[in-house]
């Protein structure tokens, strides 16, 4: 399989661009494949969509901070014959010693056919289990402020991932935007997956406008998702609903020029070990040749054999020069003549490494010079011409372009805190 790492975009450039639109034909299948609560084949989770039961139908709103105290763990009571009479609890209910020191446990994602058949669950001794999650030793060194990725994850470290697999809560300032939809025979409001973003405010996430653009049609954000399909990690996700979508004004469809837009949120999330806001960038800067990452759950190859991603996908991408980037541009179907708009940088151009269909909107983070895993917003998925072709860069709205534009909308929303400031 490619290892291309693809985050989730609604794509369209004229007609000489592939288009890369939100899935619009079988919207349940979209559910199903994202969003649904059938647990997947962790030995290959990139290939594997639910059933047709349809999708998660949480009401977002208030949330729970504390750990999961009840999680389903799809045990009916019991031992489990040939095993001891173990019962099936999530790693951090049992106390035998599976958790590490620090907290953290180590779990192996390709593992579904042990007697538990989930690889966040352990067979554990009916008198090892424990009510009180055994939690992570705080790290007295955790840094604060935004942009800090946590490259070895929360809670729990995954082994096995072979498919580009982002740790759990490496990504904090990463979020899902949803749009609600009732199906015809369901009396349920379902959660569709639209696009990808970025939180840079407890109150305020980044997107592309193109994601965000449908009329009549309402949001909600999902905070701290890592697998779409279970909801037994040790930290809740948060769901917001979008109270305000504000498209910059110069936004054009047609090219998908100047193609981003602000979500505000109904209520602030709360920051939380799996949820963070990402830093952004001074007007103008230049990130060329940075080594960066693009994340979300885009598909993995492109058109109708591609296959939305059940635990968000992580992949490593340079920055291309903007006369590099326009130069291979113009080598394909876009012609001599293309010319590469202000509003866009590039990224990619590496053989079966690029993002595509499902991840527009979601975030481009580039280092921080000089500080250790510390990231900054440099793009914004935009579009591009298939996935991952060698010497095919993909185009994303530059947020640097944008940073002074961002700073007015906020101040005039009168809100006056800006957590993604960091110093040089």
């Amino acid at each position: 399989m490619s290892k291309s790492l693809l985050i989730c975009s609604i794509l369209s450039l004229a007609t000489l661009i592939s288009s890369q639109e939100q899935a619009g034909g079988d919207l349940t299948d979209l559910i199903n494949q994202v969003f649904s609560t059938q647990r997947p084949n962790v030995s290959n989770p990139t290939r594997t969509s639910g059933d047709n039961n349809g999708g998660n139908t949480g009401t977002g709103g208030g949330v729970n901070l504390e750990p999961n105290l009840n999680p389903d763990t799809g045990n009916t009571g019991g031992g489990i014959p040939g095993t001891d009479q173990c019962t099936c609890v999530p790693y951090y209910l049992c106390n035998n010693g599976s958790v590490n020191t620090n907290g953290e446990g180590v779990l192996d994602i390709r593992i579904n056919e042990g007697p538990c058949g989930d690889y966040i669950d352990i067979c554990c001794d009916k008198e090892r289990t424990t009510d009180n999650p055994i939690l992570p030793t705080p790290n007295p060194d955790k840094k604060v402020g935004c942009g800090y990725r946590n490259p070895d994850g929360i809670a729990f470290r995954i082994t096995g991932d072979k498919d580009d697999e982002s740790q759990y809560g490496e990504f904090p300032w990463m979020v899902a935007v949803l749009r609600e939809e009732v199906f015809q025979g369901s009396p349920e409001v379902l959660n569709v997956y639209q696009c990808g973003g970025a939180l840079i405010h407890p109150r305020v996430v980044l997107t592309a406008a193109h994601c965000v653009s449908a009329k009549n049609k309402k949001f909600k954000i999902r905070a701290g998702e890592w697998d779409t399909q279970t909801k037994k990690e040790l930290y809740p996700h948060q769901d917001r609903q979008v109270q305000r979508v504000i498209s910059h004004k110069d936004y054009y469809a047609g090219a998908l020029y100047n193609d981003i837009a602000l979500l505000l949120l109904d209520t602030p999330v709360e920051i939380a070990e799996n949820v963070n806001v990402i830093c952004l960038p001074n007007q103008d800067a230049n990130y060329d040749n940075s080594r960066c990452y693009a994340s979300g759950w885009g598909k993995d190859v492109f058109g109708k054999e591609g296959k939305y991603q059940v635990i968000m996908k992580k992949i490593d991408l340079p920055i291309v020069p903007r006369d590099k980037c326009l130069d291979e541009l113009r080598k394909t179907r876009l012609g001599k003549y293309f010319e590469l708009h202000s509003s866009f940088v590039c990224a990619g151009g590496e053989k079966g490494r690029d993002t595509c269909k499902g991840d527009g909107g979601s975030p481009l983070v580039c280092p921080i010079p000089g500080q250790q895993e510390r990231y900054v917003h440099v793009g914004i998925v935009a579009w591009g011409i298939g996935c991952g072709d060698s010497n095919t860069p993909g185009v994303y709205a530059s947020v640097a372009k944008f940073r002074n534009w961002i700073d007015t909308q906020l101040g005039l929303l009168d809100i006056q805190e800006r957590p993604y400031l960091y110093d040089n």
